[in-house]
């Protein structure tokens, strides 16, 4: 498996997605495309990438199973290098979701995307951050309108 290029690919996939959520239109067709096309397609990869390699169907130099309960096994995991693409597929598919949430919720809320811009590239840097940062910005337009959607 030539996971260098699996990590390429996913990383140019979520950054197309990325682009196209923070600077083009948010018409209906690119929301989809952006949530199955984007988020779907990662979470494929991640699927294929993690079943293939527990199973020992795709083999993962140094892997020798997973053990997801210690801190010597996830470092055990992110030692080879598809533990890592699959690690870091799962942080693109998640952040991508999360960024498509926010500015979902921010365009109904009418926040501008002058606003959205810096808070959505904060969830594609650091994805708990930038979720952080739209809940403290969200809470009080949502009282604005008087509920909590």
């Amino acid at each position: 498996m030539d996971w260098a290029l699996v990590f390429k690919a996913v990383n140019l996939l979520a950054l197309i997605a990325w682009a196209a959520l923070i600077l083009l239109p948010r018409w209906p067709a690119l929301l989809s495309a952006i949530l199955y096309l984007g988020v779907g397609l990662l979470c494929a990869v991640y699927a294929c990438g993690l079943i293939g390699v527990v199973s020992g169907l795709i083999p993962n130099a140094g892997g020798g199973g997973a053990d997801f309960t210690t801190i010597p096994g996830i470092r055990a995991i992110f030692a080879t290098d598809g533990g890592v693409t699959i690690g870091w597929t799962h942080y693109l598919a998640f952040d991508l979701f999360v960024g498509l949430w926010i500015a979902r919720d921010a365009d109904a809320k009418n926040i501008s995307r002058l606003i959205q811009a810096p808070i959505l590239f904060a969830t594609l840097m650091a994805g708990p951050i930038g979720l952080g940062i739209w809940l403290l910005v969200r809470e009080p337009a949502a009282r604005r309108q008087g509920r909590f959607r």
